[in-house]
C-alpha cells in the first residue's frame, strides 16, 4: 500500500502545509508547474518526489522533471503530464499515447481546475490536483490525497487550503 500526495501548479509558492498534508503520505507526486527548484528540493528532502516540468518551468526544473511521467507504483501503472486534459477532452499531445497503451490512472494540471474522473472508454482514472499555488483564477487552492494498494486506488481525499 502507497499513500500519495499529489499537487500541481504551485508556480513557485511554497506553503508549510504541503509537508502537514502529506506527513503520512510515502510519496508526493508534482503535475508540473512547479515553479520553482528550490520548492520542488524543499518537497524532495522531506519524500520521494515523481513530478513532470509544466509551461511555465525553466530550464533547471527542465533538466530534472520530464515532460512525461511514466512509472509503476503498487500494481498501477501512472502517467503524469502537465498539459494532458481530461476524460473526452485529451491534449493532442498525449491522446495518442493514452488511446495506444492507457494507464489505469492519468494524472494532469494545468487547468487549475480540480476535476476526478474516470475515463470508462479507457478504463483509466484521470485526475487534476487543481491548483495548491497562488497565482491563477482559482478562487481555492487544492491538493490531493490517495492510497494505492495492489493497483486498486482508494481514500482519495480532496484538501482545500486557505489563503
Amino acid at each position: 500500500m502507497t499513500k500519495i500526495g499529489l499537487l500541481s501548479d504551485t508556480h513557485g509558492y511554497w506553503d508549510d502545509k504541503y509537508l502537514t498534508y502529506f506527513a503520512d503520505c510515502d510519496e508526493i507526486w508534482h503535475a508540473g508547474d512547479i515553479g520553482s527548484l528550490v520548492l520542488i528540493q524543499k518537497l524532495a528532502e522531506y519524500k520521494k518526489v515523481r513530478a513532470v516540468y509544466g509551461n511555465i518551468d525553466g530550464q533547471d526544473i527542465r533538466k530534472i522533471y520530464p515532460q512525461v511521467n511514466r512509472f509503476k507504483v503498487d500494481g498501477a501503472e501512472v502517467v503524469i503530464k502537465h498539459i494532458g486534459g481530461y476524460p473526452g477532452k485529451y491534449d493532442p499531445s498525449i491522446q495518442s499515447s493514452l488511446f495506444i497503451n492507457p494507464p489505469q490512472l492519468f494524472i494532469s494540471g494545468h487547468s487549475h481546475i480540480l476535476k476526478v474522473k474516470y475515463d470508462k472508454t479507457l478504463n483509466m482514472l484521470h485526475i487534476n490536483p487543481g491548483a495548491a499555488g497562488i497565482s491563477g483564477f482559482h478562487k481555492v487552492r487544492t491538493m490531493v490525497r490517495f492510497t494505492i494498494d495492489k493497483g486498486v486506488f482508494k481514500d482519495l481525499e480532496v484538501i482545500e487550503l486557505a489563503g
